[in-house]
């Protein structure tokens, strides 16, 4: 019978390219990844990989086994997901991924919600990007993920995964307390056109392309000046009178920062689309229904927010 870890493997190394990559995807050794694949095509009696360039790709049989292998797997979890239903308890673990203002607006207050309504559930969080998400959730180290789409990412109809749709997230503008944008109901991204920006900096997430993209939408090129890591660095500088930043709602700073946070208006008001993503056939799963509930309930909560605080001194 085939090791469905090997099939795991197999897909880790189509999608890396190398089977070093592979390996320090699903932290093993390059070895120990090889010798895998080798019993794997002994196992078949067919070739599943071969060199290219630097790294390897798959041949025609590897592809075709990877066909047949999104819908092994897909089964394997639906089959998982009803034994886990006749399962007596809650008890997990249940693994949730997700990047920073992810956990911070939605994943942490719905481990805490689990926390209380199921006491014996062991609830593990780990914060990530959606690309490392989507690796962890292939090499079966995450059951489920809070991801936003990437350029490059895979697609929607990818038959590894099942993304849903779980926030219309808004952006909303950043600005000192005191600047003269600081009062109004709403503004729209044109009226900073003539402002110093701040962004976060482009190594650590895509909100420096993501500015850059809805400032030319909204017809200029904004003047990045600074650029900073974390959420609590732009708050800072805005807060010092340094520029300006567009945020997604669900961004937060360090209290006592001089800011005001203005709801973005105009015809292409900018927002993120959040999803939650799991492997495909693992939605039947209780544990794994019972995670994206608790994520829907704290984005309802989020949404009922509409007193949020606009000026904080």
């Amino acid at each position: 019978m085939i090791d469905l870890r090997r099939l795991h493997m197999l897909r880790v190394v189509r999608q890396q390219g190398t089977v070093t990559a592979a390996a320090e995807a699903l932290h093993l050794t390059p070895s120990a990844v090889s010798h895998h694949m080798r019993e794997l095509a002994r196992e078949l009696r067919v070739p599943l990989l071969e060199p290219h360039g630097r790294g390897v790709r798959l041949t025609p049989a590897g592809h075709l086994l990877i066909e047949h292998a999104d819908a092994l797997l897909a089964r394997w979890e639906e089959a998982r997901a009803e034994l886990e239903s006749y399962r007596a308890g809650m008890t997990g673990p249940l693994r949730i991924a997700g990047f920073t203002t992810a956990i911070s607006g939605l994943i942490a207050p719905a481990a805490g919600r689990l926390r209380r309504s199921h006491p014996d559930l062991l609830v593990r969080v780990r914060e990530c990007d959606t690309e490392e998400s989507m690796d962890l959730l292939v090499a079966g180290e995450v059951d489920l993920a809070v991801v936003e789409p990437i350029e490059g990412g895979p697609p929607p109809d990818d038959a590894r995964f099942e993304q849903s749709p779980l926030l219309e997230e808004p952006h909303i503008m950043l600005v000192p307390a005191d600047h003269r944008l600081a009062g109004a109901v709403s503004v729209r991204l044109e009226d900073a056109a003539a402002e110093d920006w701040i962004v976060a900096d482009a190594g650590t997430c895509d909100h420096a392309q993501r500015v850059r993209m809805l400032c030319a939408a909204a017809g200029f090129s904004p003047r990045i000046v600074h650029a900073a890591t974390h959420w609590s660095a732009v708050w800072s500088l805005v807060g010092n009178g340094l520029g300006v930043s567009l945020i997604p709602r669900l961004a937060e700073g360090p209290a006592g920062q001089a800011v005001a946070r203005v709801p973005v208006a105009g015809e292409n008001m900018p927002t993120r689309r959040i999803l939650t993503c799991v492997r495909r056939g693992s939605l039947r799963n209780p544990l794994i229904d019972l995670g994206i509930r608790a994520l829907e309930e704290a984005v309802r909560h989020h949404q009922s927010l509409d007193d949020w605080p606009r000026t904080a001194a």
